[in-house]
């Protein structure tokens, strides 16, 4: 038991797109992670997803619709819902998801990680 400091989290962090386990519980993860750019439209069939912005703003993209996520908001996008962050500039998130969350879902590309690191 440990406290941690987000802000010395996210310096370790230079790559954009891939997320870093900063703690776990209940079967859960922590993740940060910083966006800059899009992603690709995706869904998680079996989990409910939570992104908090530390820094900065991003744009959560639904096929028909999109949501501005600003800094000190949250937004929980559930199991099934097809999705897509996109941030114009770099922002730094913090996910909190199931342990087998996939970050690309049920999309298997470049940006697809199978193992996460630990920051």
């Amino acid at each position: 038991m440990s406290k941690v400091n987000i802000v010395e989290k996210f310096a370790k962090i230079t790559e954009y797109w891939k997320p870093y386990i900063a703690a776990e519980l209940n079967g859960q993860y922590v993740k940060l992670d910083k966006l800059k750019g899009e992603f690709v439209f995706h869904h998680h069939e079996n989990e409910d997803e939570m992104f908090l912005v530390v820094k900065g703003r991003f744009r959560m993209e639904f096929r028909e619709r999109y949501e501005w996520i600003e800094e000190g908001e949250f937004i929980v996008v559930p199991r099934g819902v097809e999705h897509r962050p996109v941030a114009e500039e770099e922002c730094w998130i913090l996910l909190f998801e199931p342990a087998t969350t996939l970050n690309t879902g049920n999309v298997e590309n470049h940006r697809t990680l199978h193992a996460l690191e630990r920051v």
